[in-house]
C-alpha cells in the first residue's frame, strides 16, 4: 500500500495494545506460555502483535503502550524492540481488560491530559489499512467530543461467538460522517437470537476496539466502578504499589464495567467498519485466512506445506513437529501437529477445542497447555 494514501499521524493519538489470554480454542498451536498473538498465523512473516503495531503506527508513530502478562515481557520485547521501556506495562496477574487499560489510561491521564487513547487487541486480523486509519480517525473526532467510541463490525452472517452493539441514529460531528449512537451492548447471543439481530440490521459485532480521551474514561471508571478508579490512579501516581493494588482489582471487561452502561447513558458511539476484520477465534476461522495449496485446493497449510499430504480430503493443517501429515478421505479436518501434541478434529467443531483444553486441565496434564 503506498503510504501517501495513509493518514497523517494524529496529536495526541496513542495506541494501548492490550496483549494477553492464552487463545485456547487455538491449542495446541496458541498455550499459556506462548499465546497466539506472538505466532504468524496469516503466513505474513509477522506476529500478530506486530501487524497490530504497524497497521496503528501511521496514526500514533511511537505513541504505544502495550499491557502483557510477566510470561511474556520478554518475547514482547524480542518482537518490538522499539517500543519505549516505560511503554511496556506488566500485569502481575490476570484481570480482564478494563484493568489492563485502564492503567494505561491512568498513567497516560497523567502525562497528557489531552491524550486520545486506542485499545486494540493484539490478536486481530485486519488487511485494509487505509480503511482502518480512516475509521480510527473518525472515531477521535467523535472522542474529542467526550464520547467512548467503538468501531462496530457489520455482520455477514448470525454469528453467536461475538457479543453485539445495538445501533442508533446518526451522530452529528465534524469529520465523523459515519458516526452513530449505541444504543446498547449485548453479549453473545443463541443461535435464534443471533438470526433475529442479523435480520433486522440493526445489530453490528462488538470487536472490542474503544477510542475515549484518556481523563473521560478515567471519569467514567470512577462513575462506574469508583474503587477500581481510585487503585488505578494511585498505581499510575506511585508505580510501585502495583504489587500492593493489583490484586485488589476487580476482574472484569471495559464492555460490561464500562460500555454497557454508558450506553445506557448515552455516552457511547460507534463508528462502522469498511475493512475486513478477523479475530482468529477458532481453526475454522484460522482457515479463511490462509491461502490454498496450489496443488491441492480446499486444503489450508499453516506451515510447511511439503509436510503434508492430502488425498480425497479438506480442511487445515499444521504441521510444527517436522513430520509429514497425511490425510485420507476426510472432508474439513483440522490436524495440528506439535513437538508434544497432536490435535484432530473437523472445523464444525471448532470452538470446542476450549473444552479439550478444560478437560486436559482437569485430568492434570497443565504442563500441556
Amino acid at each position: 500500500m503506498s503510504e501517501s494514501l495513509l493518514p497523517t499521524a494524529i496529536p495526541d493519538f496513542w495506541a494501548i495494545i492490550p496483549a494477553g489470554g492464552s487463545g485456547t480454542r487455538l491449542w495446541p498451536l496458541s498455550r499459556e506460555s506462548s499465546p497466539k498473538f506472538l505466532h504468524d498465523l496469516t503466513g505474513s512473516g509477522q506476529s500478530l502483535l506486530q501487524g497490530t503495531v504497524d497497521r496503528l503506527v501511521p496514526l500514533c508513530e511511537e505513541r504505544f503502550m502495550v499491557v502483557t502478562g510477566v510470561p511474556h515481557v520478554d518475547a514482547v520485547r524480542e518482537q518490538l524492540p522499539t517500543l519505549g521501556f516505560d511503554n511496556l506495562l506488566t500485569e502481575p496477574s490476570r484481570r480482564e481488560s478494563l484493568p489492563a487499560i485502564g492503567l494505561a489510561a491512568a498513567i497516560l491521564e497523567q502525562r497528557n491530559p489531552a491524550a486520545i487513547i486506542g485499545s486494540f487487541a493484539a490478536d486481530h486480523v485486519i488487511n485494509d489499512v487505509v480503511a482502518f486509519c480512516e475509521c480510527v480517525t473518525e472515531a477521535v473526532h467523535v472522542a474529542r467530543a467526550g464520547k467512548l467510541v467503538t468501531i462496530g463490525i457489520e455482520p455477514n452472517h448470525p454469528a453467536t461467538g461475538f457479543g453485539y452493539i445495538k445501533v442508533g441514529e446518526e451522530l452529528p460531528v465534524d469529520g465523523a460522517p459515519r458516526a452513530r449512537e449505541v444504543d446498547a451492548f449485548v453479549e453473545k447471543p443463541d443461535g435464534p437470537t443471533a438470526e433475529e439481530y442479523f435480520e433486522s440490521g440493526a445489530y453490528w459485532w462488538n470487536a472490542g476496539m474503544f477510542v475515549v480521551q484518556a481523563k473521560s474514561l478515567m471519569d467514567m471508571i470512577a462513575h462506574y466502578q469508583p474503587l477500581l478508579a481510585e487503585y488505578l490512579r494511585a498505581i499510575a501516581a506511585r508505580p510501585l504499589r502495583l504489587s500492593e493494588l493489583w490484586p485488589r482489582l476487580t476482574k472484569i471487561t471495559i464492555d460490561n464495567a464500562i460500555a454497557e452502561p454508558a450506553s445506557v447513558d448515552g455516552q457511547v458511539a460507534v463508528i462502522p467498519a469498511t475493512f475486513s476484520w478477523d479475530d482468529v477465534g477458532d481453526f475454522a476461522s484460522l482457515a479463511t485466512l490462509l491461502m490454498d495449496r496450489q496443488d491441492e485446493p480446499g486444503v489450508k497449510v499453516l506451515g510447511e506445506s511439503s509436510l503434508v499430504v492430502m488425498k480425497d480430503a479438506t480442511g487445515v493443517v499444521a504441521p510444527g513437529s517436522g513430520r509429514t501429515v497425511v490425510a485420507l478421505g476426510i472432508k474439513d479436518v483440522v490436524v495440528v501437529d506439535t513437538m508434544d501434541a497432536v490435535l484432530v478434529t473437523t472445523r464444525d467443531r471448532a470452538q470446542d477445542v476450549k473444552k479439550l483444553v478444560e478437560q486436559l486441565r482437569l485430568d492434570g496434564r497443565a504442563h500441556l497447555i
